[in-house]
């Protein structure tokens, strides 16, 4: 995306005064233009259609995006669309990547491998009706030989598909792990046929025509340089920002014609700054006051409460101006870095990302939330800053670090079953809290591993407020634009846009199969059918083999309670991600679950567990090695106290009880179809085989 904007932005003005007078490089003779070697005339080297509203296609499908090296179209889902509209995508100048899943659609076979995970496919084409019969009939074709830049169309056509549905493209995320899907998108990689024929100071790219297996080739500038790459182009020059007067005034970033840019350059720009030079000044001072004020002002009002606000200098102080070795970690929104205030404790200091207007708003939702809510497991906010055009965040220190972390990374001393589980009950109960106990409720929306951090005690602190919403008590759901981490998203949240309490249930599940498994939410490395873990977890314990899939390091084989509980939140997870919200179970039905299992280790085969009612209401001991606080262990007898207040007891055990009588005894034991609606069971193989 940056490549785009770059291309467009600062080499489009040049690309018009250096376009050869036989190509057009624009659409209907506006904007945008396209840069060489693109074009909409015969005397283009790559030539694209341009439709009467002014839409540049190829072969029909709107041209999205165009960089150093890619094309991207839109590729709409249509049924029935003839396979042929494919091979016209191959060409002498570009053909799709291997960076796609192409669907298709009426195949005389079903396609078992694609590199899109199959609830990717379900989700985003569920609603689209092609017919009863058809609308079972469609699969994902992707390039299995990673070596190819290309897809070959020999072997798509080998598949006896006649249709083509769509397809989704898929692209790294710098240089992290992590993809991004662009569905109905079409990736092409294009070249120019021929010897590479590159200007100065650029790198020539060989490729192979996946088409006729002819030469091709493609060019892009030096680190330093900007440009095109190409000879017919407009070649390669020094960026100017590494170009001081000295060196513009000697030629070494390539200008040829120095003086009289630089003369009229001049004049412009002084009569400019002597027209408004004082304004401005005067402009700047009262606006950096007001704007100091109206930050401090509608930081009060939104928190509702006085909260610690820091000066700018004092949070640079306490960071050493923001370095790299107090950092963290990098999130969505932010940066967070360790320091010590005026008390001399660590904290942490959560750096919000420049951005727009929601930015801003994101960050006086959460302070809202977080200074407005006091849970033993939600981490607390001690202050903030807003001064300077920064709106930072001042959180209480967790030296553990995060529930992610421990999983996934420092697997040297793994965190044992009874701490996983501790966690598991301390974080529900947080989640509860927010769901029950706020009123309007709060719906976390970002629940997975990452945002669970740990104290000195392993005591879990639920963090991250920053996608949270207020719920609504006259409706079950928010209509608003999902938001969320893949792999933890509620898929009926995804598809149809309706937050609820429930969205935060399926995300708990998945982080409940994490504490089970050690395994990431998402993990490409894993076999295709598998990148899911919450669609792996619901496979595995329908079939009664989940322990394929326990963390070896709790070497559950070894000890009865550790087997029995595991299997037992096993199943709470499993309905946790029934695909229908309503056969979830609620938060609270949840932690009372997993307070049972927990305390089910010290109870006696002829006792029952009772919590006594003047334990805290959502608390739990941090130290595992000992018996709750609060517990007690007597004879079989009704009682209604418990973990939480009276009026959630009744009707949850209730709840519970019900449930039960739709679950199997054990999770080695089958799951029939009907007794749950998982997101990736039997919905997956009606959509993409």
């Amino acid at each position: 995306m940056i490549k785009t904007i770059l291309f467009f932005a600062f080499i489009a003005p040049a690309i018009v005064a250096h376009s050869p007078a036989n190509c057009s490089r624009s659409c209907g003779g506006a904007p945008p233009y396209f840069p060489f070697p693109f074009g909409f005339s015969a005397g283009c080297p790559i030539q694209l259609q341009c439709t009467a509203n002014g839409t540049a296609v190829i072969d029909g499908f709107p041209v999205q995006t165009v960089t150093s090296d890619t094309i991207l179209i839109n590729l709409p889902a249509q049924c029935n669309r003839p396979i042929q509209f494919l091979g016209g995508l191959f060409t002498q100048n570009y053909a799709p990547t291997s960076k796609n899943g192409i669907l298709l659609q009426n195949c005389t076979s079903p396609i078992t491998a694609c590199v899109i995970p199959t609830t990717m496919v379900q989700t985003h084409f569920e609603l689209l009706d092609c017919g009863s019969r058809k609308k079972n009939n469609i699969s994902c074709y992707s390039e299995q030989n990673k070596e190819n830049e290309f897809i070959n169309y020999s072997n798509v056509k080998s598949q006896g598909c006649e249709s083509l549905f769509s397809a989704i493209s898929v692209s790294s995320m710098g240089n992290s792990s992590a993809v991004s899907l662009d569905v109905q998108v079409v990736q092409l990689g294009w070249w120019l046929d021929g010897d590479c024929m590159c200007s100065g100071n650029a790198n020539c790219t060989n490729v192979s025509s996946p088409t006729d297996g002819g030469r091709g080739y493609r060019c892009q500038c030096l680190d330093g340089f900007v440009g095109d790459g190409y000879r017919d182009g407009l070649g390669c020059r020094k960026d100017s920002s590494a170009c001081n007067p000295a060196k513009y005034m000697s030629g070494e970033c390539g200008s040829t014609t120095r003086v009289g840019v630089l003369v009229g350059g001049i004049a412009a720009g002084a009569s400019l700054m002597v027209s408004v030079g004082l304004a401005c000044c005067f402009i700047r001072k009262r606006s950096k006051l007001n704007h100091k004020k109206r930050a401090e002002r509608r930081l009060y009002e939104s928190s509702g409460i006085c909260i610690p606000i820091y000066p700018y200098k004092e949070i640079e102080r306490a960071t050493n101006f923001f370095s790299d070795k107090q950092q963290l970690g990098t999130g969505a929104y932010g940066t967070v870095y360790a320091g010590k205030l005026n008390n001399d404790e660590w904290v942490a200091i959560k750096r919000i990302k420049q951005r727009d207007t929601d930015s801003i708003e994101q960050v006086m939702n959460e302070i809202k939330l977080l200074s407005s809510v006091s849970h033993p497991n939600l981490v607390r906010l001690l202050g903030c800053c807003v001064e300077k055009s920064e709106q930072i965040l001042v959180y209480e220190f967790m030296p553990n670090g995060t529930l992610s972390h421990h999983l996934h990374e420092d697997r040297s001393n793994g965190l044992s079953w009874p701490v996983r589980l501790t966690i598991a009950m301390e974080t529900a109960q947080a989640i509860a809290f927010l769901h029950s106990s706020m009123n309007p409720p709060i719906y976390h929306r970002d629940i997975k591993s990452s945002n669970i951090l740990l104290d000195h005690n392993f005591k879990s602190k639920v963090a991250d407020f920053g996608l949270s919403r207020l719920g609504m008590t006259e409706s079950s759901h928010i209509s608003t634009a999902p938001q969320g981490t893949p792999g933890y998203l509620d898929p009926q949240y995804h598809q149809n846009y309706h937050l609820s309490d429930k969205s935060d249930v399926y995300s708990f599940g998945v982080v409940l199969v994490e504490i089970i498994t050690a395994l990431k939410a998402v993990d490409f490395n894993r076999s295709q059918n598998e990148v899911n873990l919450a669609s792996l977890a619901v496979d595995r314990i329908a079939k009664g083999k989940l322990d394929e899939i326990i963390d070896p390091l709790l070497e559950a084989q070894t000890d009865a309670w550790t087997l029995s509980s595991v299997h037992k939140v096993a199943e709470l997870a499993f309905r946790c991600l029934a695909y229908d919200r309503d056969t979830r179970p609620s938060m609270i039905e949840v932690a009372i679950e997993l307070e049972q299992t927990g305390l089910s280790r010290w109870a006696s085969s002829e006792g029952n567990v009772i919590v006594s009612s003047n334990a805290s209401s959502y608390s739990s001991s941090s130290n595992i090695s000992e018996k709750p606080l609060g517990v007690t262990l007597k004879k079989p007898e009704l009682d209604d106290r418990g973990l939480f207040a009276r009026q959630f007891r009744a009707n949850s055990v209730k709840s519970i009880d019900g449930m039960k009588d739709f679950s199997p005894v054990s999770v080695q034991d089958h799951w029939l179809s009907e007794e749950s609606s998982p997101s990736s069971s039997s919905l997956l193989s009606n959509v993409a085989q």
